[in-house]
């Protein structure tokens, strides 16, 4: 990158130092108690597993010396581990153990029991039927995912290096250092826009957590002497123009691919020979987020023009002034348990409804973002996807519902109590009452893009927290003045 002049330089860093105080603000950056009591969880659940392993031991009848010798670890890695996590994230940490330590048994039987008993874990679920397997829980009230790695030792080391995230080779500790910092706020950065613009998340088909590391270390790669806000424009004005499918590869010499790359967006991973992210991106999320880069380089090009503001970046998408009709998907259960297994079954086979809607609709936004009819006696959640028509016949949903159900039924053995689906089209008029996409008075503290009720001189707003994912706030209940010191909402 050439040398900017003195003036030029000067602007770089205030631009910069007004997108950390954004990061800032939005809750991106999480505060000193917070990162102490997310290390105190890792060194609890490190000191459980190591419980946990030596009575698995004792019940396989193992020698004495073996039980002493025998050791499980605990490595986090997702957000957390790459050390871009934010105030709200969860915790994804990996439990490895050795050779005698099964997944069915010893991990879903004995550790969940052991969880289970302790005063500061709280909701534990196993999640069997996941494509990664793993049990979740709160601890301390922290979301933890806790996926299980077996390996043929008897022993793990506490410091085992499996997960090794090194994308960049032969510079020197203080460059990559350096590097390392700005590619973790460059990462922030793109996660909250991602997740502001509706293009985040891998099962609603848009890009996930791994996708947008690897993307920010391409451009941090390139851009070695960057600073934030010119790594955040570099960002878009790269992708913006990327000429998919050709693949986003880190290390191109390593490891020379053979054959047509798969999907719409192929990103290489760094870690291993001709391997790609499984990606679930569609003719219809392709054109999202193409979309949101183009708009992103547009926003940002001008970043060292007077009167730049880069809240302009992360403005939630407005769905309900994009879209005049939407298909509703209303997923239920009998209890709030039983609603958390069901809805992440049913979330796993969304690319396949995507693909039908796409067949029968053409394109179509899969939102994220979950909603709750509080009048219904069931726990429910509820999706509402933008379709991009302007004209609908409703009754082609009925062919998509069908479809859909014969492949939540029949892909799988899904262990649960299975729960109810029902499909719909609904016009922007028929959301409920006042939902709005939320564009001001956010809690800063959460990052997601949430819907919420609009306020006015007669309700006051009760923040809603989703089912199945705690501290996911989904949208607000209307209470009435006269009833706001009731915790049921008139129906």
């Amino acid at each position: 990158m050439p040398r900017l002049p003195p003036y030029m330089a000067e602007l770089e860093q205030e631009c910069s130092v007004s997108l950390r105080q954004l990061m800032v603000n939005e809750g991106l950056i999480p505060s000193p108690e917070d990162d102490k009591k997310r290390r105190s969880v890792i060194h609890m659940l490190q000191r459980i597993v190591v419980r946990w392993i030596k009575i698995v031991a004792w019940k396989r009848r193992l020698p004495q010396h073996h039980i002493n010798a025998t050791n499980a670890t605990i490595i986090p890695y997702g957000s957390y581990g790459l050390g871009v996590h934010g105030s709200e994230s969860d915790i994804d940490a990996l439990c490895i153990g050795p050779f005698f330590a099964t997944i069915t048994e010893d991990f879903f039987i004995d550790l969940h029991d052991l969880l289970k008993s302790r005063a500061e874990v709280s909701e534990v679920h196993c999640v069997k039927d996941a494509k990664v397997p793993l049990i979740r829980f709160k601890f301390d009230g922290i979301l933890v995912d806790l996926p299980y790695a077996q390996l043929r030792v008897l022993s793990i080391p506490n410091m085992v290096d499996v997960l090794n995230p090194f994308f960049l080779r032969d510079i020197d500790d203080t460059s990559w250092r350096s590097l390392s910092g700005l590619f973790q706020s460059l990462l922030r950065c793109v996660k909250l826009w991602a997740k502001r613009r509706g293009v985040y998340g891998n099962l609603n088909g848009f890009l996930g957590g791994v996708h947008m590391a690897i993307l920010a270390a391409f451009v941090c790669g390139y851009n070695p002497n960057a600073t934030l806000s010119s790594l955040v424009a570099s960002f878009f004005s790269t992708f913006a123009y990327w000429q998919w499918p050709t693949p986003v590869v880190l290390l191109r010499d390593a490891y020379a691919a053979t054959g047509s790359p798969p999907g719409l967006m192929p990103i290489q991973l760094p870690c291993g020979g001709r391997q790609y992210c499984n990606s679930n991106v569609t003719r219809s999320t392709y054109c999202k987020i193409m979309s949101e880069f183009h708009r992103g380089h547009h926003l940002t090009k001008g970043y060292l023009k007077h009167g730049f503001n880069w809240n302009s970046l992360f403005e939630p998408y407005p769905y309900a002034t994009t879209y005049a009709w939407f298909v509703k998907i209303h997923l239920s259960a009998s209890n709030e348990e039983d609603l958390s297994d069901w809805v992440g079954w049913v979330k796993s086979r969304f690319r396949s409804l995507l693909i039908k809607i796409e067949e029968v609709f053409g394109l179509c936004d899969p939102n994220p973002t979950e909603h709750l009819e509080a009048c219904e006696k069931q726990p429910n959640i509820v999706y509402y996807w933008g379709l991009h028509l302007r004209t609908v016949n409703v009754s082609d949903i009925e062919s998509v519902e069908t479809d859909f159900l014969k492949n939540v039924n029949n892909s799988g053995s899904f262990q649960g109590s299975v729960g109810g689906i029902q499909l719909s089209v609904v016009q922007t008029s028929q959301l409920p009452k006042n939902v709005e996409c939320d564009t001001s008075n956010r809690n800063k503290r959460v990052t997601r893009t949430c819907w919420r009720v609009r306020d006015d001189n007669h309700c006051k707003d009760k923040p809603v927290y989703s089912r199945h994912l705690p501290g996911y706030v989904v949208g607000y209940e209307k209470i009435n003045d006269r009833d706001a010191e009731s915790t049921d909402v008139k129906c």
